[in-house]
């Protein structure tokens, strides 16, 4: 819950609070790898159940790197824990989503309208399947400068 509650934040002054809480997490993940599978790549032998878990976040935070420019710092407590997630997030198994799909259906996200909500002005979700999310702009970056209109985004004609 904290990298979404974290991009779902709209409080520019508690971005660092929220990007403490999620390498809290992380730590304590290296933490875990480091005690029972200090070699890498994966937590076991080969990519198994716990990446096919954790995967799915890892690439769903890719709207983290986007909208908040939030990346693991590089050393002790994120070493460990970087090496699995970026084993995870290239198997072939992982292929069916792309960082471009997450950074643009996510959008809505990054404006604080989770699970479908429309942002104020708009007629649709960012979460939409027509117009494809591969045909659509990159949206804005700056998410706390406020948000594009659905139509910027290439969501309505």
């Amino acid at each position: 819950m904290t990298g979404y509650r974290f991009v779902l934040n709209q409080d520019r002054d508690r971005r660092d609070d929220w990007a403490e809480k999620l390498l809290s997490l992380y730590r304590d993940i290296d933490g875990f790898l480091l005690e029972h599978s200090p070699e890498g790549p994966y937590l076991f032998d080969e990519f198994g159940l716990s990446g096919t878990v954790f995967t799915p976040m890892f690439k769903r935070f890719w709207f983290l790197d986007y909208y908040e420019g939030f990346q693991l710092p590089e050393g002790v407590g994120y070493d460990r824990v970087r090496v699995w997630r970026e084993a995870c997030t290239a198997h072939e198994a992982t292929e069916q989503v792309s960082r471009e799909e997450i950074v643009k259906l996510y959008y809505d996200y990054a404006h604080g309208a989770g699970n479908g909500a429309l942002l104020d002005g708009w007629s649709v979700s960012s979460f939409i399947f027509t117009p494809p999310w591969q045909d659509r702009p990159w949206p804005p970056r700056d998410k706390y400068s406020g948000a594009a209109s659905d139509e910027a985004l290439g969501l309505v004609a």
